[in-house]
């Protein structure tokens, strides 16, 4: 009799199991690490902003073109990598609905990382702002061309590659139309 029930006990557990609610990854944001210095934190939230708390496990993550599997527990996750100095920060995550992606620049002041979200309208704007000005003043072609390429010094200085560039470009395009 006992086994009986332990054999119905652990069929019932299977099988509840078995429906389990998959968790998943769509919207995330990054932050300072409130107890590492120099480091980040990405946070899993849903579209109101709020902490996922029952994210947790491991998750894989594209960080700046490297694979990361990031543990999360209870919607967070730290990135164990130290900055020296402000960077951009590509972090990229796929799963079954789909790649969802953000660029942040990460800004280091007086020991602090603050990151600010960079969209992928702004990445476009930019360069198409400086060739419409262009080609309306031609006064301006050699003023443009000389910002265009201080623009481009400063991407990729701070660590944005053009192939990281345009593929957040297409990625917010991608998310324009899905």
């Amino acid at each position: 009799m006992k086994k009986t029930l332990l054999t119905c006990i652990i069929l019932l557990a299977a099988f509840g199991a078995s429906f389990a609610d998959t968790v998943s990854i769509n919207h995330f944001v990054v932050k300072e690490n409130p107890f590492a210095k120099d480091e980040v934190a990405i946070i899993a939230t849903d579209t109101a902003g709020n902490i996922q708390e029952n994210v947790s496990g491991i998750f894989t993550f594209a960080i700046n073109g490297f694979t990361e599997k990031m543990t999360f527990d209870k919607g967070t996750a730290f990135y164990r990598h130290k900055l020296d100095k402000s960077a951009f920060i590509y972090a990229r995550h796929q799963n079954d609905s789909g790649t969802h992606s953000m660029l942040y620049y990460i800004y280091r002041h007086d020991s602090r990382l603050t990151p600010v979200k960079i969209s992928w309208i702004l990445l476009i704007s930019i360069p198409l702002g400086l060739v419409l000005l262009g080609y309306l003043f031609k006064r301006f072609i050699i003023i443009a061309i000389i910002v265009f390429c201080l623009f481009m010094y400063f991407t990729h200085n701070n660590g944005l590659a053009v192939g990281t560039f345009f593929q957040s470009i297409i990625d917010g395009l991608k998310g324009m139309f899905v």
